[in-house]
């Protein structure tokens, strides 16, 4: 994070003042004097202000079960957003850690660690997703091995990373992803033929949904859930 963003989101201050205060101001990251707003700050780096040394507050992380009609968005002026379910403060810090359609239902991972989100939505991280799934139309068999092979979808030069597919019955099915293309489950079907009516995410990673939460709900994440990602 950088040293603004770490001192305004410690203090009072805005961005501005900061930047402002930073020329005057004795600023010292583990003991070294900065006057420069970039210097990039860790969590565990001691950063001292006019004399008093900063305490970042404790980063946060929430799972939850997102039902119908809200959007994964900080801010919307058209729809709910998932962050106005949270009974939380200062809830304009956190973001969802990856997105779900407004009509798609399940897992949202929330957090004001932005390290920890990258490594949930960053391609290179491989961080797989998986789906339970209703389609309009029975799903052939072919479809595993199609999916499992990579599929090419509408506007892309490139096929999808190979995707596990599991049939529950005809018309139902788990979908394990390691990508997160917009709208990439709903395109997969439609690739071949078919069309999704129910989409709902199970797991993110090693991380499932708890069962115990209802449409809306939410809860802390352990330690060990933390750590899975």
């Amino acid at each position: 994070m950088r040293l603004d963003k770490y001192i305004s989101s410690v203090t009072d201050m805005s961005r501005m003042q900061v930047k402002r205060a930073l020329k005057s101001a004795g600023v010292t990251v583990n003991g070294v004097p900065t006057t420069d707003q970039r210097t990039m700050v860790q969590a565990d780096d001691e950063v001292v202000f006019n004399g008093e040394i900063l305490r970042a507050a404790k980063l946060r992380y929430y799972m939850l079960n997102k039902p119908e009609g809200y959007v994964c968005a900080t801010k919307d002026q058209t729809n709910m957003t998932v962050l106005e379910l949270l009974d939380e403060d200062n809830i304009e810090t956190l973001h969802a850690a990856g997105r779900l359609d407004i009509d798609t239902t399940g897992l949202v991972l929330i957090t004001d660690d932005g390290q920890w989100s990258h490594r949930v939505t960053a391609p290179k991280s491989e961080c797989k997703k998986t789906y339970y799934i209703e389609t309009f139309e029975p799903i052939a068999e072919q479809v595993i091995a199609q999916f499992a092979e990579g599929i090419k979808l509408k506007g892309e030069l490139r096929p999808t990373l190979p995707a596990e597919l599991v049939l529950m019955h005809e018309q139902a099915a788990r979908l394990t992803i390691c990508e997160g293309k917009y709208h990439q489950v709903k395109r997969m079907f439609a690739a071949v033929g078919n069309k999704v009516e129910l989409l709902h995410r199970e797991s993110i990673g090693n991380i499932s949904l708890d069962e115990d939460l209802e449409p809306g709900s939410y809860r802390e994440l352990t330690e060990q859930e933390i750590a899975e990602i």
